[in-house]
């Protein structure tokens, strides 16, 4: 797996995690707060691609996961 898959697929993760403990409508529905969670993920992914940098990908690299699509 390369460090480009593995970032989308955690902050799907992340994504799909903050609204399930956001939405007062679900079961495991924690705090509202939550959301701001899922703000901040879409933020970062909307910054690394006009920057073309991601701070995830950098630190998956180090860890010793591959680069590249």
């Amino acid at each position: 797996m390369t460090s480009w898959r593995a970032v989308r697929i955690i902050a799907g993760t992340f994504i799909l995690l903050s609204l399930a403990l956001g939405i007062p409508g679900s079961p495991v529905f924690v705090s509202p707060w939550w959301l701001a969670f899922t703000a901040f993920v879409g933020a970062n992914l909307l910054q690394s691609g006009f920057t073309k940098w991601c701070m995830l990908e950098g630190i998956l690299r180090k860890l010793g996961i591959a680069p590249g699509c």
